[in-house]
């Protein structure tokens, strides 16, 4: 896993030298599909405020995409790790049993899995691979362990009441058998994982698990620090949310036997697709209703987290900085920053942010034969951006 560890990270430029190349092959889109227009890339300063006009989206026949119909084309391939997700946890511990039930029973998109069958099936075709392999499939299903196990220690550390609409496992079991629970699926993934046999995917994915501890420490050490800057807010959101998403895009090529090119391209991928994410989901937390986000508008600058429309608006309006340094002690101090925040141009330029990794991951895409995978992969990107426009 490439330059995870040095003490500055440009995510903007972590190119791979060579591009790789694949085999060009006619491919129809269905109707009513996303068609990308991608202009040249270039390398862009994380702290830019130049709009990324290269990504020109147009959505043919609709106003909005359902991720439902872009995971169409690996539709049985989740429907399949849905029963096989509560049955891995195994059954030596009743409470860990209730507790996976109760977690994997709330549904979820699934994104991770579905991208590892996604990136699977594109990959695959280029080695004349007819369908995956048990290993994809076991991939798939480590992976979505892995973000399960990060998202209840996550719940406990945010004291969150609710997740996917249900309580969270900590509200029904207690702190310590949610930390327990989340121990225990990070263990049994460590231990399909090596059941692998795969010592390159073994150390990309047991990095992952690393990435989040390290993602966690960041945060909490730099909570209310006005001087945090974008380069550490892509570093945080790396370890915390691009990094799995990374590896398993990387892993999916290499058990398709794809050329190292290439999976260095699907890593390039998934990284700069799960920074788009981590950005977009930060918008959101200032510009969707509470209702929508489940919880109230700016709960994470309430907390002391400044992610990217935050450090964009303190660049911009000084009287910002005041109020997060006072932890917002005074009334009605937090909704006056949210104010600051909207009116400074700060969520603007994190939708710039957003567009110009999302140029980046579908950049990386090209590397890949034309098929309904391929499209796929792209598409999700366009969902991601779309829940800002």
């Amino acid at each position: 896993m490439c330059s995870l560890t040095f003490p500055r990270l440009d995510l903007s430029k972590r190119g791979f030298g060579a591009a790789c190349s694949g085999n060009s092959r006619s491919f129809r889109r269905p109707a009513g599909s996303v068609r990308f227009k991608v202009s040249s890339m270039r390398n862009v300063d994380v702290g830019s405020s130049e709009l990324a006009a290269g990504l020109e989206v147009s959505v043919n026949g609709r106003n909005s995409i359902s991720l439902s119909d872009i995971l169409e084309v690996v539709a049985d391939d989740l429907q399949k790790l849905n029963k096989n997700l509560k049955s891995i946890i195994g059954a030596e511990n009743q409470v860990l049993v209730s507790a996976a039930e109760q977690i994997f029973g709330a549904g979820g998109k699934r994104l991770r899995p579905a991208l590892v069958f996604l990136a699977s099936r594109a990959t695959a075709e280029i080695a004349g691979l007819k369908e995956l392999t048990t290993q994809h499939q076991r991939l798939a299903e480590i992976i979505e362990m892995i973000h399960t196990a990060s998202l209840i220690h996550d719940d406990v550390l945010d004291d969150s009441g609710t997740r996917r609409g249900k309580k969270t496992i900590h509200q029904i079991y207690g702190t310590r058998v949610a930390v327990l629970a989340g121990d225990f699926m990070f263990a049994q993934s460590s231990w399909y994982l090596a059941n692998l046999e795969n010592l390159d995917i073994i150390k990309l994915i047991s990095q992952v698990i690393k990435d989040f501890a390290s993602g966690e420490i960041k945060q909490v050490s730099s909570l209310f620090d006005c001087d945090v800057t974008l380069e550490d807010y892509l570093l945080k959101s790396f370890y915390k949310t691009a990094s799995l998403v990374a590896a398993s895009t990387k892993s999916a090529a290499i058990f398709s036997r794809a050329s190292g090119n290439i999976s260095e391209q699907m890593y390039e991928y998934g990284k700069n697709l799960g920074l788009s994410f981590q950005i977009v989901d930060d918008i959101l937390d200032f510009t969707q209703p509470s209702e929508q986000l489940g919880k109230p508008a700016g709960s994470d600058l309430a907390k002391g987290n400044l992610t990217a429309p935050v450090i964009f608006a303190l660049e911009k309006d000084p009287k910002l900085r005041g109020i997060i340094d006072s932890e917002f002690s005074e009334d009605g101090s937090l909704e006056k920053a949210i104010e600051l925040i909207l009116n400074s141009g700060g969520i603007n330029q994190a939708q710039t942010l957003a567009k110009e990794k999302a140029e980046l991951a579908i950049k990386s895409l090209s590397c890949l034969p034309l098929s309904h995978y391929r499209s796929s992969l792209e598409e999700i990107v366009k969902y991601n951006l779309e829940r800002i426009d």
